[in-house]
């Protein structure tokens, strides 16, 4: 157990809060406004992720703060106190978290064992649409093309997309257009680093792992996730100018290229996170396996 003093760790606090805040303001003042954005909301709006959640520094697991008991972490879910210092309670976490640890240490597992895949062009959010009229479509924003012209691109292209929550949004007519068959069963098999969904859900694994995530690991998954649904839309048929946002127009032989150019990138500065992610899983697990050799003994 590390042991960070008063001053150190209400420093980490401050700069976690001023961070999370930076991040979040713009979507605060959208919803006391009442007004939205397809593009930086959908992190809100498709993940159980809230500003105020983020705002909520963590040590994370193995971490003690000393001088603590006056502080929120003395009445926390999960932390306990010894001597004035607050912890988090990892044999308690693991009671009402350890299915979360365990799913998520084995995806980022199988993840990290394959490699990324980058022929998929980003034509998932083309299949969403497909067959679709005007006005059916899942985001309050005209396509750059025509709804024909629109459809034309899924039907001149192979559709290889591998993961479920990309696959379940597709059209009806669009499904038997994909020459994969991902599923909730098959999800640890087929995910990739490549996939900008996959990237997107280590939000997911932050949220589900709760206090277990150090703070600082927290906002670069999310900073992360909000760079790879700007690449998303961007890619996408909707015209997202209005956000000032440029199309990279996956439908040429240029916007492919710029499209591979930049999923390489994001997958490269996922593959740290992944990896951080899956050690905390470790940790937890290992805990586990420790906390039950003992009750056995």
């Amino acid at each position: 157990m590390i042991t960070l003093d008063s001053e150190q760790w209400r420093a980490q606090e401050a700069s976690h809060v001023a961070r999370a805040q930076r991040l979040t303001r713009a979507r605060q003042q959208r919803t006391a406004k009442g007004t939205t954005h397809a593009v930086e909301d959908f992190l809100f709006t498709y993940y159980p992720l809230k500003p105020a959640h983020l705002a909520r520094w963590s040590p994370g697991a193995g971490i003690a703060l000393a001088d603590a008991s006056d502080s929120r972490f003395a009445g926390a879910r999960w932390f306990t106190l010894h001597d004035g210092a607050a912890h988090l309670d990892v044999p308690a976490y693991l009671a009402d978290r350890g299915s979360a640890g365990r799913f998520h240490h084995t995806l980022l597992s199988a993840i990290a064992s394959r490699p990324p895949r980058f022929d998929c062009f980003g034509l998932h959010e083309w299949a969403m649409v497909y067959g679709e009229e005007a006005g059916q479509h899942r985001h309050a924003l005209p396509l750059r093309l025509s709804e024909a012209e629109t459809d034309a691109v899924v039907e001149s292209h192979k559709i290889v997309c591998s993961h479920i929550d990309a696959f379940r949004f597709f059209t009806p007519p669009a499904i038997g257009l994909n020459t994969l068959t991902p599923s909730r069963e098959t999800q640890v098999e087929m995910d990739q680093g490549g996939c900008l969904h996959v990237g997107m859900d280590l939000v997911k694994t932050v949220v589900h792992l709760g206090p277990a995530v150090p703070g600082d690991l927290m906002l670069d998954v999310v900073e992360l996730a909000r760079d790879i649904r700007e690449l998303d839309m961007r890619a996408s048929p909707y015209d997202v100018s209005r956000y000032g946002l440029s199309a990279v127009a996956i439908e040429t032989a240029e916007g492919k290229s710029d499209y591979v150019a930049a999923q390489r990138v994001l997958a490269q500065r996922a593959e740290p996170l992944r990896a951080r992610l899956r050690d905390v899983c470790a940790g937890l697990l290992a805990c586990a396996s420790s906390t039950h050799d003992e009750v056995s003994a």
